[in-house]
């Protein structure tokens, strides 16, 4: 699914306009959103029921350029992580039955 589809399935399940959808999930998951707005701030994001999105500080570290094979070293950063929370992991891991 690709946010078009995404904007789509919501306009059909609420009722609302593609234009209304649209501006709703912009709101929520672009750059300046406001999941990626409250990460920036250090926050966490938790959807009961769907997940939490964080941010984990990841350290430097040493690693190869694929092309020349040669040691390099990667700076330390800050990664944005999801985790599926229990009824998230329940609706797919019942799909699969």
């Amino acid at each position: 699914m690709n946010k078009s589809d995404l904007v789509n399935a919501l306009a059909s399940k609420t009722k609302m306009s593609k234009v209304d959808a649209g501006r709703t999930v912009e709101a929520l998951f672009a750059p300046n959103g406001v999941i990626a707005t409250d990460l920036k701030k250090g926050a966490k994001v938790q959807i009961t029921g769907f997940g939490s999105f964080e941010t984990r500080k990841r350290g430097a570290r040493k690693g190869r350029n694929p092309r020349t094979g040669k040691e390099i070293t990667i700076k330390a950063s800050i990664a944005p992580v999801f985790r599926a929370g229990k009824g998230l992991k329940d609706a797919v891991h019942k799909r699969g039955k």
